[in-house]
């Protein structure tokens, strides 16, 4: 290969995102992909789940020997609280990951996606991507790949003006469909 993905970059209708990600746009991504795959709805019937146990145990305290039921009582509490965090520690682990490569430098072409920072560089096509779905402040762009396993997150902060933000929409539009 020997143009290794710089084909992607050239185009009068790039738009270019320039950005720092931040745990937000982490943990957007990963709130975006737990929706679609509908985890939300797993997550909230095991914390249901440990919860009801732990009521459980209140009420039948005296019936257990009290070293064991407090050891269950507080292992009935600290589960859901886990279950329920787990996004967020992904989220600080995953930017503990991709932070020190600095800034990022994004360019949105007819041809794809190409990232680029001071230690890598990344060329996406198009057909890596399912669809997106936009956020407020996002872009994230979901893999085909049955557990979406890859995102793209796109901070609209990282553009220059308000209109790279319709730009970059129907570039989108154009290749992706919104999921």
């Amino acid at each position: 290969m020997v143009h290794q993905g710089r084909d992607i970059i050239q185009g009068a209708d790039a738009v270019e995102l320039a950005y720092r990600p931040t745990r937000r746009d982490i943990r957007t991504g990963i709130g975006v992909r737990e929706r679609i795959r509908r985890l939300v709805v797993l997550r909230w019937a095991f914390v249901l789940m440990f919860l009801a146990l732990a009521v459980r145990h209140v009420m039948t305290m005296d019936v257990v020997n009290s070293a064991s039921a407090a050891f269950s009582f507080a292992l009935a509490v600290m589960l859901p609280v886990l279950i329920w965090s787990l996004p967020h520690l992904q989220a600080y682990h995953v930017l503990r990951l991709v932070s020190w490569h600095g800034e990022y430098r994004t360019t949105v072409t007819d041809a794809g996606i190409a990232a680029e920072t001071e230690h890598s560089s990344l060329v996406q096509r198009w057909s890596m991507f399912r669809g997106y779905r936009e956020t407020r402040d996002h872009l994230v762009l979901l893999s085909r790949d049955p557990n979406i396993l890859v995102l793209e997150v796109l901070p609209k902060r990282g553009l220059r003006s308000p209109e790279d933000v319709e730009r970059l929409r129907a570039h989108l539009d154009r290749h992706l469909s919104r999921v």
